[in-house]
């Protein structure tokens, strides 16, 4: 298999699916991940009608199971994995401000991007310039929410703390990695209009998939162990 293969999670719609959309527009292999099966079918085949190889798979990365299926598939079919994108997320502070809705937020976007990632090293470190790439947001940089009152205004418990953890997690993967073929970045998409986002977003979702797939393609001297909007690097 000389093309090739990247994985992205909650890839059924938004920033997730464009990445994929942009991936395979540079003809690498996607692999569409998401919670419910018919969602990643209906996601794959709109890429597909844009002749983009694209495939489903489920994949809740909350759930052992899935994962230790998706390494197993990935691994049969292709023998190696050159892109991760760990875009699944959740926001749930809407919900209020206590240890339950810390605890789920953490289950998705640190430790399910932990679990997934981990599962998938050996495959990773099969491919000859392998790529790890954690969504993480603006919220997760300490310094910029103790620094800019715009941010400030705008961290909330769960998510921010999540994605900080996911920020120093990063840090923390690339330091493992060294020496290796991989290379492990964290990205703040910008402030797009997604479900998440809202519609009073300043982004358009192609320009949120844009540094994701910036850092998945990146080139054998490009960085590791960064955070970054685009190709500039921000503050943890």
């Amino acid at each position: 298999m000389t093309k090739k293969i990247a994985l992205i999670t909650g890839a059924n719609k938004g920033i997730g699916l464009e990445i994929g959309r942009q991936l395979g527009q540079q003809g690498i292999l996607v692999l569409l991940g998401a919670r419910d099966m018919h969602k990643a079918e209906n996601a794959a085949k709109q890429l597909r009608d844009e002749e983009i190889e694209a495939y489903p798979i489920e994949l809740d990365v909350t759930d052992p199971g899935h994962i230790q299926q998706v390494v197993a598939k990935i691994g049969q079919e292709y023998g190696k994995l050159d892109i991760l994108v760990n875009n699944a997320g959740i926001y749930l502070d809407h919900e209020g401000n206590n240890t339950d809705v810390m605890r789920r937020t953490f289950d998705v976007n640190i430790f399910g991007a932990h679990a997934l990632t981990e599962a998938l090293l050996p495959l990773l470190k099969a491919s000859p310039e392998g790529r790890i790439v954690n969504q993480s947001s603006i919220l997760g940089s300490i310094t910029t929410i103790l620094t800019n009152d715009m941010y400030a205004g705008g961290a909330v418990p769960a998510y921010t703390v999540s994605k900080a953890a996911l920020n120093a997690w990063t840090a923390q993967l690339s330091i493992t990695l060294r020496g290796s073929n991989l290379k492990v970045n964290a990205c703040h998409p910008g402030w797009v209009k997604t479900d998440m986002g809202g519609q009073n977003a300043l982004m358009e979702i192609q320009e949120g998939a844009e540094t994701a797939v910036y850092l998945a393609t990146l080139p054998n001297d490009g960085p590791s162990g960064g955070f970054f909007h685009k190709s500039e690097p921000l503050p943890w």
